[in-house]
């Protein structure tokens, strides 16, 4: 036990100077021992016994589409990616989001969208996620929601015809270039399926003018059919799933510019309180899903992790992490209250006497941001709750990212 009690005693030392400095309150100061202690126990365990995935399927929306939308709509352009990649990555991002962190953990590459035709090599899993995309299927197209077509059943579809071509390759006399670009066929049954999609079901019924309750009452539906696609998985071979909850979306600039609010549901931290509610309502519909899903896919490992605690902690407590500004502000826009317009974006340009100027411009440091675009989250920021997450603090059963293979008694 002596790495942890070395790494327990540093972080207490940090902590300590945290409270001094910044004056932590001692409530907070116990939660963060908690945590230290339990990640520090939980992360030597992991060290011993984790799980060697071969592969990685991704599901979900902008929160981890590494590509997917700009493969199929174009390319999201300059500053995204200019904080890691040094220019456009697919990501609508500075830099890598918490899947890119996810797979770095794994020491597997990052994760090529499937919709990418060029470059792409999905040896150690694809990626399905594109940026706007729900769980429910929308009936308006991307250009009058601003929400993706490709719905989770959709890539439940892609994912399928995937699984079944790869299978065909494997028996088939093939050129090898087509077999070193793609899994195993029994990396399937071995591989981690993660999921990080639903915020769009609940800010697609706002933007359509339903109300709070009209948009609750659509939930057991939603996740009703995100049931469906991870029982399907399992009837495919799948096994190990991490699945997370969906972010405090009362607090991001895209929401808090667009929709209109009274001063009373604003909370003292500046987010929408009967937004965050229903993002709330929704997880907990979903962690009973997650329980009634481990009821009847027995031999399946499923991994509940509480990202809403996590960024809303970020958000709220960004001035006890040292790092961090302006929470609620993007670096990355142009205007407004939040930095934000929902007409000129990140990257964004005007015409003035005919020359085209950039004022969508990202701001002088984004390390120290945590909203990129209004919309989405910095690599800093991702990086920090990925930081959090990956020991199991956060997960229900609470067992770390390594050892997301192991099925709970």
């Amino acid at each position: 036990m002596k790495e942890i009690d070395i790494s327990v005693v540093s972080g207490i030392s940090v902590v300590m100077e945290l409270r001094l400095r910044r004056n932590l309150p001692a409530e907070a100061f116990m939660l963060f021992l908690v945590v230290l202690l339990r990640n520090s126990v939980v992360g030597a365990i992991a060290s011993k016994h984790p799980c060697d995935f071969p592969a990685i399927f991704n599901f979900g929306d902008s929160n981890s589409d590494t590509g997917g939308l700009s493969a199929a709509f174009g390319q999201a352009g300059p500053p995204h990616g200019e904080s890691f990649f040094h220019g456009p990555a697919g990501r609508y991002c500075d830099g890598r989001l918490i899947i890119d962190f996810i797979a770095e953990s794994f020491e597997l590459p990052y994760l090529s969208a499937y919709l990418d035709a060029l470059g792409s090599n999905f040896t150690q899993g694809a990626n399905f996620a594109t940026a706007g995309s729900t769980i429910r299927p929308q009936n308006q197209t991307l250009h009058q929601s601003g929400f993706s077509p490709f719905s989770l059943n959709v890539q439940w579809y892609q994912f399928n015809d995937f699984h079944r071509r790869v299978q065909n390759f494997r028996t088939k006399k093939v050129d090898e270039v087509f077999k070193r670009l793609m899994p195993k066929s029994e990396d399937f049954s071995r591989a981690l399926y993660t999921f990080d999609i639903g915020q769009n079901d609940l800010t697609a019924g706002l933007f359509q003018n339903l109300s709070l309750r009209q948009v609750r009452e659509s939930v057991p539906d939603i996740l009703g059919q995100f049931k469906t696609v991870i029982k399907d998985i399992y009837n495919q071979g799948g096994r190990a799933f991490w699945i997370h909850n969906t972010g405090p979306f009362g607090c991001l600039p895209y929401v808090l510019d667009r929709q209109p609010v009274t001063t009373g549901q604003v909370d003292k931290y500046g987010c929408v309180g009967p937004f965050n509610e229903l993002a709330r309502y929704f997880n907990l519909r979903l962690k009973q899903t997650v329980d009634q899903l481990r009821e009847h896919l027995p031999k399946a490992a499923i991994t509940y992790v509480d990202i809403y605690s996590v960024k809303y902690a970020l958000i709220t407590q960004s001035i006890n992490h040292l790092r961090f500004k302006h929470a609620l502000r993007a670096c990355c826009g142009h205007g407004g209250k939040y930095n934000y317009n929902v007409h000129i974006g990140c990257g964004g340009k005007i015409k003035i006497n005919g020359t085209e100027i950039l004022v969508g411009k990202a701001c002088a440091d984004p390390t120290t941001a945590i909203n990129w675009d209004g919309v989405h989250y910095t690599q800093a920021a991702n990086k920090w709750v990925f930081d959090q997450i990956v020991n199991g603090s956060f997960s229900d059963p609470p067992i770390p990212l390594g050892l997301a293979c192991r099925r709970q008694h």
